[in-house]
């Protein structure tokens, strides 16, 4: 395991927003579960990615491929098509960007279109090219926990002891990565909420962040809208709310992941976890003990190197068959 700071230790080559940060999420897709096609050409897509920004996002993941279980795969010319323009528009913008894909080649077009960062579901596995690609680039890289594609249903999903499997799997996977010639300062583990998971597996990961904190990296929490949240909010009938008005329990999450040190939470509606993270980051900056006469020099000297709390805040059980992007 590498000694890299842990949970939100600052991730090289990207800003240090000094809190949890928000990564808002355009898929440039037909067929997502929560929000295919509404953004599936280039000029809307990256409308939405200013919106996002707008509304508190600090960084816009693009995706052009469904990962849900039994989504049909795109082909390359496809997948770039969709995703080098919306890319290249919100860079053009001053965007700070994420490329979620499981290509080399859409990883590479993307970052020299003006991607910050690759973020890979599969942690590079399904694709042998990807890592050394992401070495030879600099690039900051998302170690997602991965078990294989989603065909059908919760695939590869058992489990005796699922905190420790992950950690341990992702853990095996992080040397991989670090073996391939990525830094240990670039690298951000995430435990794949949803993928070959059932609802009880992603609440005790939720309720076990410390765990894979533990990494030694920096930790992306991807919550937004999922079925374990459809199922916490289900009705007496046992009916979960639709995608879409899982929005408030999404913000409870991101919350709860800042608060327990999660680098950075991916959310499809942005302006509510934003609130949530900078009212964490507050409350959390609240418990630091009062300054002294004695340590106001050295507070003060801490104080210009980052926003003061009050500032920040004021800124703007069952098969996961949703699983994912």
């Amino acid at each position: 395991m590498s000694k890299q700071n842990s949970g939100r230790g600052r991730v090289a080559g990207l800003p240090d927003w000094g809190r949890c940060a928000v990564m808002g999420v355009v898929n440039v897709t037909p067929d997502s579960f929560s929000d295919g096609g509404r953004w599936f050409d280039t000029t809307t897509a990256v409308k939405h990615g200013l919106a996002l920004v707008a509304e508190g996002a600090d960084l816009v993941d693009v995706g052009g491929e469904s990962t849900r279980p039994g989504a049909t795969r795109v082909d390359e010319a496809e997948e770039l098509k969709r995703v080098v323009p919306v890319v290249r528009g919100l860079a053009a913008e001053g965007v700070v960007i994420s490329v979620d894909t499981m290509r080399a080649s859409v990883a590479e077009r993307a970052l020299a279109a003006g991607a910050a960062l690759v973020n890979d579901v599969s942690g590079g596995l399904a694709d042998p090219a990807m890592i050394p690609a992401v070495a030879a680039a600099g690039a900051p890289f998302v170690v997602m926990h991965w078990r294989g594609f989603l065909s059908g249903g919760n695939a590869h999903g058992d489990y005796d002891d699922v905190v420790t499997e992950v950690v341990d799997e992702l853990h095996a996977r992080v040397e991989a990565v670090l073996a391939g010639g990525i830094a240990p300062d670039r690298i951000v583990v995430d435990p794949g909420l949803g993928f070959s998971k059932d609802a009880v597996h992603d609440l005790e990961l939720l309720a076990r962040l410390d765990r894979l904190l533990g990494l030694g990296h920096p930790l992306l929490v991807a919550a937004s809208r999922k079925r374990f949240l459809g199922r916490v909010l289900a009705g007496p009938d046992g009916t979960p709310p639709p995608a879409r008005e899982r929005d408030a329990a999404t913000a409870a999450v991101s919350a709860l992941a800042a608060h327990a040190g999660a680098w950075a939470v991916r959310v499809h509606e942005v302006r509510a976890t934003a609130d949530a993270v900078r009212v964490a980051h507050a409350v959390a900056h609240a418990r630091t003990p009062p300054r002294t006469a004695n340590t106001a020099n050295t507070a003060d000297t801490a104080d210009t190197a980052k926003p003061v709390a009050a500032a920040d805040a004021a800124a703007p059980t069952g098969v996961d068959a949703e699983g994912t992007r």
